[in-house]
This record gives C-alpha cells, structure tokens and sequence, in this order.
C-alpha cells in the first residue's frame, strides 16, 4: 500500500510542470478541487473506453485532470481519458487534478476481448433487427461485414446499464466493415436511419449511409458512438437532440450530407433540444451542405458541448464540389431564434479549414466559447464573433489564423484573448508549415479508428510559433506549448 501511494506522490510530481495554467492555483479567488469520479465502460470487445470525469465542487476553477494506468501491459490511456486494451487482465485507472489540490478519483477496469473470436455474428438485416429489439445490459453483437439494406428506421429504444453498456460493433474478423444502406428511403424528416433513444449504447465501426433525414439521430445518455462514418444522407449526418446528453461521439467521419433544398443538412449537429455535456473526440467533417458542425439552440439553453482534435474543412461544398445554398461554416457554435440563447463550447486542438464562410462561426450564440490551441485557416473568415447579439464570454488561447478571406472579428461582453498566431509581433504564414494542403485532413485514418498523421499546419523547425503558448493545461514539449492544433515534432 505504501509503494502504491508513493506511486501516486511521483505522478502527481511528475505532472506538475503542467498544472500552471491560465486559473493559477496561486490566485487567492481560486475554488480548488475537492473530489473526482471517474465515468466509463469496462472493455468487453478488446477495443477502446473512453472516459469521462464529474469533478466537485461544480464551480472548481481549473477542472483539468492527468490521467494515469497502472499497468501499460494491459491497457494504455490517453491524455483525453481514451482508455485502450493491450492484453486481457485488469488496471487501476485514476484521474489526478490539476490545480495543486492533491485530489484524484480512482477505478478498477478489468480488460477483455484481447484476441477473441466471437461466435454472436449477425449477417443479414433481419439478424441485425433481432438482436438489437433483444439485446440487454451486458450484450455483444457482431455485424459480419458487408452491405444491408435498410427502408425504414432501425429504433434502438433498449438500454444498458453504467459498466455493462449494450455493444453492436463490426466483426472485428471481418475484411470488410458493414454498411447500413438506407438509399431506398424518400427524403422525409421521420425518415432517420438509426434512431437511437436507449442508453449506454457502444456502437462501433458501421458506416451508415443515405438515409432520408439523420443517418443517427441520439434522444439517449451516456452512449458511445466510435469509429462511424455518416454520408450521404438527407439531414444531417448525426444529430443529438430532444435532451440528449453525455454522449461521446469518437474518431467519426460525417461527408457529403445533403438535402434536396440545398440548405439544411451538416456533418454533425448538437443543436436545437440538445442535453448537455456531449463530447467529439477525433471527429472529421467535410463538405457537408451546410456546416460541419451546428450548434443552434432552440427551445433549450445554457448547455455545455465539449470538441477535442475535431476537424471541419470544405464545409459548403457538394460532393461534386460545387458551392451550394447552405451556410458554410466549420464550428456554428450557437445561435437561437430570438438570439437570447446560450450554448457553451469548449474546443481543444480543432482545425477549420477551407469553409466556406466561416470556421468558428459566433451566429447570435450568447453563451460563453472557449477556443485552445485551435487553428483555422483559409476559411471565409477564420474566426467570426461579431458585435451584434454578443457572446457574454470569449477566450482564445493559442490559436493560429490565416489566409482568411476577410477579417476575423473577436466580440464579446468578457474576453480572454492572448499568445495567439496574430499576437506579441507574431506573424502567421505559409512559411510556418510543412504543408498548407487542405485534402490532406481526408487522408485515411488509421486501422485503430484515430486520426490520420499528417503534415498540414505541422510547424516546421523555424517557425516563430514554437515555444510561444501559454501553459492551458494542454500536453505540451519544450519550454512553453506552442501555437495551432500541433506541436512540433523533432
């Protein structure tokens, strides 16, 4: 028991160069963490968890934690809490504060599925419906892999339970991943592909495709949707609304979504009844009709909506590449109709690029917008948070903006904006990069689900952006984090 706390001591000491951030823990106002739980899904399927974390009290100042495992034979994590199985067994994960308070949250995981070949495949639609109007807390199903047809909506209204969430993953065997085609439906707003109004759901590898509205549409709490893509649908391609909330969506594609008008679908969208604390993680959206993601609220307000490594690009574009009559923006971060209503947004290490017009696009939000180590970059305007209808709060820290085609704009009643691309002498260029090539961010991903590495807005060795960030919490190397969405790699 002494080894294991003294474990704990040198972690903690280990991490202590990152726990100065901009919410000092020397500043006399500060609210210190007081407790932490650590929320999330065992690893059945030998795959990935990702979790979460509820910190107390509510209104700590700095609520960033470091993630720790006890055992890297068995499972590694990341610095966002994505929990991944190397071998069958169990760790102790704990989640450890930031802000100098010495408060940790601690959880056993016990590991499974390493190297299994499961025997619970189904392999024709009707299976597929079967097992998902049957499936319980607990449950596995496997999708054998290959194309169904689908012509009406697939409801998933069953529920698992915290630590025993229902699975439907791909035949993790299987050469080919399924696809859920829905091309026979008519274009229909009750015409969604997969609607999912359950809890603690695990759905994983699918790609679903050209439904009449929504590909999924999420009413439920606490589901994981990783490793999908969304394309060719009629609305957009996932939408979590009706009050649903502390979802995770991770490591999705959503493409080409497009509705007859020409208007309306985006890549994702939390927006309209949305609940509160839903994240992207590792999500992509690209030449989505209207805007990669959107946030506009309505007939709900005051919620929180979290990106992490998420990247908007050529948003406002068809397939064919043509411009169409949609908004074209990367990150829509609010909106209402009466232009009253606040939704919160926290994005870490985003990229928006390309858009059509703009990439963190303000739109009458009247919440509060966090931007850190983001980067935008030839969009329509960059960064777009106008006087009219202000946003009560506004920070951007770290972030580059460039080759925008009009200027970017920074409203808001509070502002925290500083060690960014166009501050203290800095001047972001082309220079600065490996590579400016926008088609670069569509690259394959990797066979694991996570984002391709690639050169676009990597700093080169010479740019004056290294170095020049502000400590927020972010992992980092060298004396001070650096400027944009990447650090520099030696």
């Amino acid at each position: 028991m002494k080894r294991f706390f003294a474990q704990i001591l040198i972690f903690t000491l280990a991490f202590c160069y990152t726990s100065c951030s901009e919410d000092s823990p020397s500043e006399e106002n500060d609210v210190k963490v007081s407790s932490i739980s650590i929320i999330g899904e065992t690893i059945t399927d030998g795959g990935s968890s990702q979790l979460s974390v509820q910190v107390l009290p509510t209104n700590a100042t700095n609520k960033s934690v470091n993630w720790w495992v006890s055992n890297t034979a068995v499972a590694t994590i990341s610095n966002t809490g994505l929990l991944t199985a190397v071998s069958n067994g169990s760790v102790v994960v704990q989640a450890i504060a930031k802000d100098g308070s010495g408060a940790y949250g601690e959880r056993s995981f016990s590991i499974s599925g390493v190297g299994s070949i499961p025997d619970n495949i189904v392999q024709t639609s009707q299976e597929i419906l079967q097992a998902i109007a049957n499936a319980s807390a607990g449950d596995i199903i496997y999708i054998q892999g290959g194309e169904y047809e689908f012509s009406s909506t697939i409801q998933i209204s069953g529920s698992g339970t915290n630590g025993n969430p229902i699975i439907l993953m791909a035949n993790p065997e299987a050469t080919e991943r399924p696809k859920f085609n829905f091309s026979s439906m008519t274009e229909n707003s009750n015409n969604r592909g997969v609607y999912l109004s359950g809890d603690y759901w695990h759905i994983k590898g699918v790609d679903i495709f050209g439904a009449g509205d929504n590909g999924m549409y999420i009413t439920g709490d606490n589901n994981l949707i990783e490793f999908c893509t969304f394309s060719e649908n009629a609305d957009s391609g996932l939408q979590i609304s009706s009050g649903g909330s502390n979802n995770t969506i991770l490591n999705c594609d959503s493409y080409y979504n497009a509705d007859s008008t020409l208007e309306n679908a985006d890549g994702f969208a939390c927006k309209l009844t949305a609940g509160s604390n839903n994240k992207f993680i590792g999500c992509r959206a690209w030449q989505n009709l209207d805007d990669g993601w959107d946030g506009y609220l309505r007939d709900n307000d005051d919620i929180t909506t979290y990106y992490e490594n998420c990247w908007a690009f050529n948003n406002g574009y068809l397939m064919d590449g043509n411009p169409g009559a949609g908004d074209g923006n990367g990150f829509k971060t609010g909106g209402s109709d009466d232009k009253t209503l606040k939704h919160h947004g926290v994005y870490k290490n985003c990229i928006a690029a390309g858009n059509i017009y703009d990439g963190f696009d303000h739109n009458s939000n009247r919440g509060d917008v966090e931007l850190y180590n983001c980067s935008a970059y030839n969009n329509g305007r960059n960064i777009n948070f106008s006087s009219t209808n202000i946003a009560n709060f506004l920070l951007i820290k770290n972030t580059l903006s460039f080759s925008g085609v009009n200027s970017d704009s920074y409203s808001a009643t509070q502002t925290d904006i500083s060690h960014n691309g166009w501050q203290s002498g800095l001047v972001t260029d082309a220079s600065d990069f490996v590579s400016v090539d926008i088609n670069l961010l569509a690259s394959p991903r990797n066979a694991d689900g996570s984002l391709p590495d690639i050169d676009f807005l990597k700093l080169v060795s010479t740019s004056d952006l290294i170095d020049q960030g502000a400590d927020v919490g972010l992992p980092f190397s060298g004396t001070a984090p650096d400027i944009g969405a990447f650090e520099f790699q030696d």
